[in-house]
């Protein structure tokens, strides 16, 4: 199960296409303070529940969704209710048959049919109705944007030349930012909560760098968690999209990852002249035991070892699973190891990444443009028209917001 979630925290990308609850719960089902029926939010003449609430924390939890999952949350079902709400009005609804398509495309990301999401879900607590209506209500919000905006735009072939030129297809900027990473065992709630506290008291960048000193696990710790300079081509795209919305010395909502949770601040940002194609990177994860001497061991590791190709030589004879050598786009890479990998040059390693029981000596092997071939220009036209049109769902989202009455009890 841990596998298949963290295979589908690379789609997440993807999530703000899809929603949630299809059905609004009418006003008779709330009950008293602390029943799962209990109301905490009503839109219009429809309601939000703790049941639904926490439902869908855990879900975004199981997903490794970025951000604070209560707020992310709350945020989601608020956009559901709104969108089923104008679906109705326009008389728009979905077949069993594309409700059951759509669950079977979301797990597909997985790997996995949808009956084995279903049951990987409800192992770790989440309904089956609260993952069908997920994909539903997305697959219904994706028609209503169509619906509206479809063929009232197009995408030249110069505005394909200007994304070709400019580097645009591919996000060509950098970021100077700081981060404070918070290892976590388990149930990351609590360390959800020290990072949203962190987030509120953190105002300037010294008030960073001593919480940085203080509480992270990341070797950026002694520095304060400043970071170089690093293009987003670099970083994995979640995070690229929650630090651009932030200004300068602004800390971000917290981001999970496999085993932490993350705030970052950003500092700078600057154009990337030399903005290049979809960086891929190969690195090499050979699993250590988490021994109090494993640092010193590591380094003893690295001064054994010119390049990746060593560790095979240190491999042998050990568990095919000790040492796994990859190349991938960033966009494909788990979160934290995009992080670290961000943080190297070929050679170099990190030892910030446990797995199990296991500390991870994490080589980057060498990093290079992505080269698929002749360029696919109605790929480009696809990557354009999606930017234009979540750009107009947005739009579209704050104005229903606006029209609504929204208010807690």
């Amino acid at each position: 199960m841990t596998t298949a979630f963290s295979q589908l925290f690379r789609a997440t990308a993807l999530m703000a296409t899809l929603a949630a609850p299809l059905a609004t719960v009418p006003h008779s089902a709330a009950a008293q303070d602390g029943s799962p029926f209990q109301v905490v939010m009503r839109i219009n003449d429809s309601v939000i529940t703790r049941y639904e609430m926490d439902q869908r924390k855990l879900f975004l939890k199981l997903l490794r969704v970025p951000g604070d999952p209560e707020a992310e949350a709350m945020k989601g079902l608020t956009q559901d209710r709104l969108a089923a709400a104008q679906a109705k009005r326009f008389g728009l609804r979905l077949t069993q048959e594309q409700i059951d398509a759509g669950m079977e495309e979301f797990a597909s990301r997985a790997d996995l049919t949808a009956a084995e999401f279903v049951e990987a879900l409800g192992e770790a607590g989440v309904s089956m109705e609260t993952f069908r209506d997920f994909a539903g209500n997305g697959l219904l919000w994706r028609e209503l944007v169509r619906g509206r905006y479809a063929g009232s735009f197009t995408i030249s072939e110069a505005e394909i030349d200007r994304a070709l030129v400019g580097g645009t297809v591919n996000t060509g900027m950098q970021l100077l930012l700081s981060e404070l990473i918070l290892p976590v065992e388990g149930d990351p709630e609590a360390q959800q909560a020290l990072a949203r506290q962190l987030r509120d008291e953190i105002t300037t960048e010294d008030g960073f760098a001593a919480a940085a000193r203080r509480y992270s696990a990341s070797p950026s710790a002694g520095s304060g968690g400043r970071l170089d300079w690093t293009p987003t081509s670099e970083l994995p795209p979640q995070i690229v999209e929650l630090v651009l919305a932030l200004g300068p010395g602004q800390v971000s909502e917290p981001v999970t990852l496999p085993n932490a949770v993350a705030v970052f601040q950003l500092r700078d940002v600057a154009e990337d002249a030399s903005a290049a194609p979809e960086v891929q990177v190969e690195y090499a994860e050979f699993l250590m035991p988490n021994t109090p001497d494993v640092q010193a061991q590591a380094a003893a590791l690295h001064t054994r070892v010119d390049g990746c190709k060593d560790l095979f030589a240190e491999a042998r004879g050990l568990p095919e699973s000790q040492l796994k050598v990859e190349t991938r786009s960033v966009p494909e890479l788990p979160a934290d190891v995009a992080l670290q990998l961000a943080q190297l040059d070929p050679g170099e390693y990190s030892t910030a990444i446990t797995r199990g029981g296991a500390r991870v000596f994490l080589m980057l092997c060498g990093r290079g443009p992505k080269v698929d071939g002749p360029i696919d220009r109605e790929a480009i036209r696809e990557q354009l028209i999606s930017r234009r049109l979540t750009l107009l769902a947005e739009a579209y989202l704050e104005e229903l917001r606006s029209e609504a009455i929204i208010s807690t009890p």
